[in-house]
């Protein structure tokens, strides 16, 4: 029986997570999974023929130490999937400027080196809007992320001054149809189309995750989105290849689809929202494989 680590955190409980449901698909090809902590350094990964990074949520309270970790993954004898080039290039959003190069539509994004007080009535100017938000390059799960208006952030400017201390920043328009419509999510295994959901907020507030009281619905990508996310996944492929998994995350903008975020480090892949969806990703997983077996013979 080959064995095959989930790399996580300490405790889920805070969390809405369901890579379990790809245990029995695995059992059923010979693959026994293991759920193991990122912070667990008792962990020989020499024990396992691969780790696959999905629910270490809390990795960016310590990403020196989580980057440490994937490395000494990948100098064992286990493959690391997504690779650790791949998370080095995703867990800093600058990677965004990188697809908009490629012609892939992304939120209209300002880069500031620093917070400035100062600069924030600028940013309301810069995208002529009353509304703006304001989060790090480096976060998971909406973590310090604020939905400022023009009549509010001279309150928050505390709070923010704190949470961007030694963050680096990005700032964007606030986008409505995220409160409107919601968030969609395309997921791909091994390069290709699994399946899709639009995630919604909770009323009043403009985070999608579960976690902040979001709701899922299981959608068919219409013409517009498939499009873009084609174009997506073809510019991620340039720079990487096909990666295990990627989940890419749009919202409606002007008569097109703008990219919010390509997660491709331990995004929730929601195989609770495709009966079909654990089976895809086993598949791509032992496809991988054993291609990765052949070239190394």
């Amino acid at each position: 029986m080959k064995k095959c680590a989930i790399l996580s955190m300490d405790s889920l409980a805070d969390f809405e997570a369901y890579d379990d449901l790809i245990d029995q698909p695995m059992l059923a090809l010979g693959w026994q999974t293991e759920l193991v902590s990122w912070r667990n350094s008792a962990v020989n990964w020499s024990d396992y023929e691969v780790v696959i990074i999905r629910s270490p949520w809390d990795y960016q309270d310590d990403m020196e130490g989580f980057v440490k970790v994937l490395t000494n993954i990948e100098q064992s004898s286990a493959r690391l999937e997504n690779s650790l080039a791949v998370v080095q290039w995703n867990i800093n959003k600058i990677y965004l400027t990188h697809l908009e190069a490629d012609d892939v539509t992304i939120v209209p994004t300002l880069w500031p080196d620093a917070f400035n007080a100062d600069n924030l009535a600028g940013y309301f100017t810069h995208f002529a809007t009353e509304q703006i938000v304001l989060k790090p390059r480096v976060s998971a799960n909406a973590d310090n992320t604020f939905w400022l208006t023009q009549d509010n952030y001279q309150s928050k400017i505390a709070e923010l001054s704190a949470a961007f201390a030694s963050r680096e920043l990005m700032v964007q328009p606030f986008m409505a149809d995220i409160c409107q419509e919601g968030e969609f999510s395309l997921f791909y295994f091994n390069g290709e189309f699994s399946h899709a959901i639009l995630k919604t907020p909770a009323k009043g507030d403009f985070r999608v995750q579960e976690e902040h009281g979001g709701g899922l619905l299981s959608v068919t990508p219409e013409p517009a989105l498939e499009a873009a996310a084609n174009k997506t996944m073809l510019a991620i492929s340039k720079l990487h290849g096909d990666l295990l998994y990627a989940r890419i995350d749009f919202v409606r903008y002007q008569d097109t689809f703008a990219l919010m975020e390509a997660e491709l480090i331990e995004p929730s892949l929601y195989f609770n929202m495709d009966a079909a969806s654990p089976q895809r990703f086993t598949n791509a997983l032992v496809s991988r494989m054993a291609n990765a077996e052949n070239q190394s013979k």
